[in-house]
């Protein structure tokens, strides 16, 4: 289902792979084959309203932020993953089937990883970048270098999602001429608002709001602003955020408990 890339083989049809998998077979100028994005939402809109909910919430306990706690070491598949309690995907185990079987060369498992995953990944670059055809291609490459390096992949204090936004993260600062966390995405793009001049005050209120909150947090430190997009926006564990900024989980939590403080402060004066 994907091209000869590792020990994948190439499937039957493109027409097939885009119907399981939603996505394309494509060659480029180089002649190797691409991964091709398909254009769209990605669940943008929903993860940002779940960015913002979780980000009140912090603010409401400012003081208490960042107190989540790691794995205790139980030995179970999720655990030695890298999650704590209650924080590993419901789908979990199938992931990690999925996993192996991508390893020992299956293309329709790494796929289903794919269609799994894409989304996650997209967000995170969209972000980053702020352009949709440039998250399309470097989304494409990503998981195009995971494919080629599945057999580098490691179950060591990490879901594979770390491991595609780490792919992601490195590819972005190859093109980018900082390597420094930049929200580039505007705030109009992660709001799915109505806005019709004739929408309810609470409808206007409520997006003007919503825009001051990711407002504030585009002024945070570029470490803290990546950190609680990873862990809100993209929705990492504690250890895959770790991971994914090579830093320690007591690192992680010390920078979640600065940016929601500076948050805090920021929009002291406001009603959220």
């Amino acid at each position: 289902m994907l091209a000869a890339m590792g020990r994948a083989q190439v499937p039957s049809s493109p027409a097939t792979t885009r119907a399981r998998f939603g996505y394309a077979l494509a060659v480029p100028v180089g002649g190797s084959a691409g991964l091709c994005v398909t254009p769209g939402d990605h669940g943008l809109a929903s993860a940002t309203e779940s960015f913002l909910s979780s980000l009140r919430v912090l603010l409401s306990l400012a003081g208490e932020a960042g107190t989540l706690s790691g794995g205790d070491g139980d030995g179970t598949p999720a655990t030695r993953a890298g999650f704590g309690p209650g924080e590993a995907p419901q789908d979990f185990e199938r992931i990690a089937a999925l996993v192996e079987l991508a390893q020992r060369g299956d293309s329709e498992a790494f796929g289903l990883l794919y269609e799994r995953y894409v989304d996650l990944v997209y967000r995170y670059v969209y972000v980053r970048v702020g352009s949709h055809q440039l998250a399309e291609d470097i989304t494409s490459e990503t998981f195009l270098r995971s494919l080629r390096r599945m057999d580098s992949f490691s179950w060591q204090g990490r879901d594979i999602a770390a491991w595609f936004v780490t792919i992601a993260r490195n590819l972005i600062t190859d093109n980018a001429k900082s390597a420094r966390f930049r929200m580039e995405v505007t705030t109009a793009d992660m709001l799915d608002a109505d806005r019709r001049v004739d929408a309810p005050d609470s409808e206007v209120l409520e997006r003007l709001r919503n825009e001051r909150l990711l407002n504030a947090v585009k002024t945070l430190k570029p470490e803290q602003a990546e950190c609680v997009v990873l862990r809100f926006l993209q929705g990492l564990s504690l250890a895959e955020t770790a991971k994914v900024l090579g830093k320690s989980e007591g690192a992680v939590k010390q920078l979640q408990l600065r940016a929601v403080r500076a948050l805090h402060r920021e929009l002291g004066d406001v009603e959220l």
